[in-house]
């Protein structure tokens, strides 16, 4: 064999071999992308969740907690609100509703029971009248059976005359009003949006309870 004949023997084993190379490497491409679009092998999600994992949500049918739920009946089963206080020359006037929020009858008969505190919630010297006068002329009911159902609702009106009231320090207002259905009853404690400027000496009048009737 001459020198020419191993040279080419030798460089066409080279080009053999290289070209074998180039066919693995290709294999293996398509192995990882058949499609050749380029794009690497997705990772494996973690067995145990990244950061990014979603928090887990609450059980199904979870009951919420009733301390959570916005105006949830008071113990009591019953639950009053003040309405607007209506002003005229001197003469105040303000609603109060006792609502049935609980699961059985609320029976009244009478005049709501009721105490004034002060801004320090100290009692204040009130006296709360059954019935509206001497303070003003205004239908009053007067003592009758009401009869309430859950979800019915009974109405007294609140006058008083204005009195002198200590803007700075709130003296002689009634920041504080303590009602409930009848005497011995629990009391429930509102703020009346202003306050009682009833004075340190004041006359309350209330009217009996009336059931409220719908439209």
């Amino acid at each position: 064999m001459t020198r020419m004949t191993v040279r080419r023997t030798l460089l066409l084993a080279a080009v053999a071999a290289l070209c074998a190379g180039c066919g693995l490497a290709a294999e293996i491409d398509r192995e990882v992308d058949p499609a050749r679009t380029g794009a690497q092998a997705p990772p494996r999600p973690s067995a145990t969740g990244g950061a990014d994992a979603p928090a887990p949500g609450p059980a199904a049918g979870a009951v919420p907690d009733p301390a959570t739920i916005a105006g949830a009946c008071p113990a009591s089963g019953w639950r009053v609100t003040t309405g607007s206080v209506n002003a005229a020359m001197g003469l105040r006037a303000m609603p109060v509703t006792l609502t049935r929020c609980g699961t059985a009858e609320l029976r009244l008969n009478g005049y709501p029971d009721v105490r004034v505190r002060d801004v320090g919630r100290r009692p204040m010297d009130v006296t709360v009248l059954k019935g509206p006068e001497p303070i003003t002329s205004l239908d009053d009911p007067g003592p009758h059976p009401v009869v309430l159902a859950p979800g019915e609702s009974a109405r007294s009106v609140f006058v008083w005359r204005y009195s002198a009231v200590d803007t700075a320090t709130q003296r002689g207002s009634g920041v504080y009003v303590e009602i409930a259905p009848a005497p011995g009853a629990p009391r429930q404690t509102v703020e009346p949006d202003g306050g009682l400027d009833i004075g340190e000496t004041g006359l309350l009048g209330t009217t009996a309870w009336r059931k409220v009737l719908d439209d």
